[in-house]
């Protein structure tokens, strides 16, 4: 038998971890959370119920739907009132005086008196229907009675039996009972059913007229994404435009406020109408407010083009379809139609669409070409595409300076008869020179006998406010930029503006981001056609296209940078304009580098072959007043007929287009002019010979 053995005594030694006891720890529970209320939760559950797009919508249904019915009821109520009454001719009476239409307003007026002389007598008229159709029913029936008592006759002498007389008159009676026994089977489902046949019908015109307010619409409608242009919207549209004038006048017209506009045409990827505004409403009111009605009409600022036709009083609304004026144009006909070719005097170049969808097409015969914008807007590509359709014509000659310098215009290169690409002062002086070439070719060919026929001269200067701002000046201290009238490019280039186009010397020009700095009045005001691309401000596209253009309509600085690239606003006489603007809208094709070198090298294929100078050869320069002091020699005196023969049998290229005027000019300004001697003008040796002392004392260099 053991025994347990109780010690008295604590332990000293700690327990090991077999020997130690073992410990339970309890953990306590989380103390409960706090009940939500029931309320709560049933608010919150009704929410959710309430805010659920399935509750929406059928919530946006139901009222559509029902207001379907209300509102087409209204609507038929009205269209029957306005059979039965004058009010529509008092509408449109209301309309064109509010319009300041007064003759409309007569003719109106003269519509109502005539409705209700009409109506008068159709009054009258049912005075004595009772007792005329009382009439007729009677002579009727007495006819029909009769005539089927014969028909009975006829029967019973053809059968022998005296019965068969009133066989038709009671087929016909039981013919009658048929059709009130089927009336009375018809009338009661007939009485249940027609009430929803009338609803169904009010219901259809209003989902017609989409009669419901728009957050219960559709979503395709609710959105107002390509909804279409109706008078109603038009009208609405103009009414909210926050001009009073032009809304109490439409409040005042109600529902005729229609008749301030024109057919609605589909007018390409859009819809033209014209709006004749009440009388005390400016054209310019609307225009200024382009932005909010272009909103009113659910449409973005780029979609709706406000622009003044002839008539008074008239603006023209081009609103295009939602989103179509972001989808590209097709290719050029350049790039597809590898057999076109130009002509300078009677082609159109192939430039783009309008917006219409047309095709645009720019007359370039004896017009000098402006085109400008805000930088990266596709100035350049718009500028070549002319150039490369005029290339097609072989007879075209190109003198062409790219201030760019970036290879936008190599594939000119065996093309031009100069390429000049950089954009260094020193590319400004050889552009300068190159133009002032140009401007002595124009004085040769002036000078020829009159019915001379030239080729025509494309003088084109790509980035040419490179050139107006350049501080490089001459050794006669003359810059070549700048507006001034010792302004070299400035000069040259007016030369060619008020001269040239006689002759077919034409000046084309690109510019950027336009100034009164870079882009002088002068220079701008002379180009026949005038293009811009998107600006800045206003008054920058009255320096592109002028005030004419502008105040017409042409807005420009509205474009968007970046999205609308290529899309160009054109004030000429060379392209269509509809009747009544002064500019239009066009969407240029895009050629890039590769198909603008393809189409360089048809072009090349028509010509026996162009050697191009990247440069303006200096070394050879002359020195007039020498060669002409050579010229006089030991002579006293020559007269300046002599002189000009001399010079042209010494350098036939300087000198062969020389006139009178050449040679007074340089005469003069050596103080050496010529004078009258024996009735005739002469060049004194004497004088030449001094001033070529004083300048060479001087130290100066007179050449040219």
């Amino acid at each position: 038998m053991s025994e347990n053995v109780v010690h008295l005594h604590k332990a000293t030694d700690p327990p090991t971890a077999d020997t130690a006891p073992t410990v339970l720890t309890v953990v306590p529970d989380a103390p409960p959370g706090r009940s939500v209320p029931l309320w709560v939760r049933s608010g919150r559950a009704v929410k959710s119920v309430a805010t659920h797009e399935t509750t929406r919508a059928t919530v946006r249904a139901a009222a559509r739907h029902g207001l379907y019915t209300f509102n087409g009821g209204r609507i038929v109520a009205r269209r029957a009132w306005d059979g039965r009454t004058g009010s529509r001719y008092e509408r449109m009476i209301r309309a064109a005086e509010a319009a300041g239409n007064l003759e409309a307003a007569e003719e109106w007026e003269e519509r109502l008196q005539r409705f209700r002389a009409a109506r008068h007598h159709r009054r009258i008229d049912l005075l004595h229907s009772p007792v005329d159709a009382a009439k007729g029913v009677a002579v009727g029936a007495g006819m029909s009675i009769g005539a089927l008592v014969a028909l009975g006759v006829v029967m019973a002498i053809n059968t022998g039996h005296v019965g068969d007389v009133i066989t038709p008159l009671s087929a016909t009676v039981d013919f009658i009972a048929l059709l009130i026994r089927i009336v009375q089977v018809v009338w009661g489902p007939a009485l249940s059913i027609g009430p929803f046949l009338a609803l169904l019908a009010l219901w259809s015109v209003g989902r017609k007229q989409h009669a419901a307010p728009n957050w219960a619409l559709p979503a395709n409608v609710r959105s107002g994404e390509g909804e279409p242009i109706t008078p109603s919207i038009v009208v609405k549209a103009l009414r909210d435009l926050g001009v009073p004038a032009l809304a109490r006048a439409i409040k005042e017209m109600g529902d005729a406020g229609a008749s301030m506009l024109g057919p609605i045409t589909i007018a390409g990827c859009g819809v033209e109408v014209d709006v004749t505004l009440p009388s005390g409403v400016a054209t310019n009111e609307v225009q200024a407010k382009r932005r909010k009605l272009a909103e009113n009409l659910t449409r973005h600022e780029h979609e709706v083009f406000i622009t003044i036709p002839q008539a008074a009083r008239t603006v023209r609304l081009w609103v295009a379809d939602s989103g179509a004026l972001d989808e590209p144009i097709g290719p050029s006909p350049l790039v597809t139609d590898d057999t076109m070719t130009a002509d300078y005097k009677s082609g159109k170049a192939p430039w783009g669409q309008d917006l219409r969808g047309d095709a645009a097409a720019l007359s370039l015969y004896q017009r000098h070409l402006l085109i400008t914008g805000l930088s990266n807007q596709g100035k350049t590509v718009a500028l070549r595409s002319l150039a490369l359709w005029l290339s097609l014509d072989k007879s075209v000659q190109f003198l062409m300076g790219d201030l760019k310098g970036v290879g936008d215009w190599a594939m000119f290169d065996g093309l031009a008869d100069t390429l000049i690409q950089g954009p260094t002062d020193e590319h400004v002086i050889q552009v300068t020179e190159m133009v002032e070439s140009a401007v002595d070719e124009m004085n040769r060919r002036i000078q020829a006998p009159p019915g001379t026929v030239f080729p025509p001269l494309i003088v084109l200067v790509d980035e040419a406010q490179v050139a107006f701002m350049c501080p490089a000046k001459d050794a006669d201290k003359r810059p070549y930029g700048g507006s001034k009238a010792n302004s070299r490019y400035f000069m040259a280039v007016r030369k060619i503006h008020n001269q040239g186009r006689a002759v077919n010397v034409l000046m084309w020009q690109g510019t950027q981001d336009p100034t009164n700095e870079n882009l002088p009045k002068l220079v701008r005001e002379g180009a026949h056609t005038r293009a811009s691309l998107a600006l800045g401000t206003e008054s920058q596209a009255r320096m592109a296209l002028g005030d004419k253009a502008v105040d017409g309509g042409a807005a420009p600085n509205l474009l968007r940078p970046g999205l609308d690239r290529g899309t160009l606003v054109v004030a000429s006489d060379g392209i269509t304009i509809p009747a009544g603007q002064s500019s239009i809208t066009v969407r240029t094709h895009y050629i890039d580098d590769d198909a603008a070198t393809a189409i360089t090298d048809r072009a090349k294929a028509l010509r026996d072959g162009v050697t191009t100078l990247h440069a303006i050869d200096r070394s050879a320069e002359h020195d007039s007043l020498a060669d002409i002091a050579a010229v006089v020699g030991d002579a006293p005196r020559v007269r300046t007929k002599d002189v000009l023969a001399r010079l042209a049998a010494r350098n036939a290229d300087a000198y062969g287009g020389w006139s009178f005027l050449d040679l007074k000019r340089v005469l003069d300004d050596a103080d050496a002019g010529p004078y009258k001697s024996d009735g005739v003008m002469v060049v004194s040796r004497d004088r030449v010979a001094r001033a070529l002392a004083n300048r060479d004392s001087d130290g100066s260099a007179s050449a040219e």
